[in-house]
């Protein structure tokens, strides 16, 4: 059934909705509402699960990664059902965004890979488990998770392509894209050698 709401305002109200669900910094919320401080001050100030684990507390890291992921699912999903599925391609990206550049943390936020993969699972279900299988693999051979999530987000786009998803394609290349922008650091610390590996204490 077609929407009586004009398409660019309905992509408007997409973004918006996606963006704002996407901010909810759920790492610094958790740790602060555990006594621990701030979540930025620790690690390398990411506001994502992997920082979390920093900090000792293995449960808020897997709250912290189910959470980021839900929301990114919730956004796409919420507004797929409510305006279709262009409108929740939308939410999805936008909620991506939301996380790594929260208005309520002066847009330093995280990278993303979790709000990423919980888009994926929702909007087209084979691309996030192929994401989700290359990421594990990845994490299993080399043992760095940054280049897990890289490898894997890389993956998403070729996937969708392969299956026909053109809508998912661009959207997950845009996400991939975004991922490796906000990998930087990490990218040049696999290229010296210097970053941590899964299990090694930093």
């Amino acid at each position: 059934m077609e929407s009586p709401i004009d398409a660019n305002i309905l992509y408007l109200i997409a973004a918006v909705s996606g963006y704002l669900l996407g901010s909810v910094p759920f790492g610094l919320v958790l740790t602060r509402m555990a006594g621990l401080g701030d979540i930025r001050d620790i690690g390398s100030g990411n506001i994502g699960a992997t920082n979390v684990l920093r900090t000792g507390n293995k449960f808020l890291a897997f709250l912290t990664l189910l959470l980021d992921s839900g929301k990114g699912a919730a956004a796409a999903l919420l507004l797929f059902y409510m305006y279709g599925p262009d409108a929740g391609l939308i939410a999805g990206f936008m909620a991506v965004l939301g996380h790594n550049f929260p208005v309520w943390l002066k847009f330093k936020g995280g990278k993303g890979v979790a709000t990423t993969l919980g888009v994926l699972m929702v909007t087209a279900w084979p691309v996030g488990v192929g994401a989700c299988a290359a990421w594990l693999l990845a994490a299993g051979t080399f043992r760095y998770s940054s280049l897990a999530a890289l490898i894997a987000l890389s993956a998403s786009p070729v996937i969708a392509w392969w299956m026909g998803l053109e809508h998912v394609t661009i959207m997950a290349a845009g996400l991939a894209a975004l991922s490796i922008i906000r990998h930087h650091e990490n990218i040049r610390r696999i290229l010296k050698g210097e970053e941590s590996k899964i299990g090694k204490k930093s």
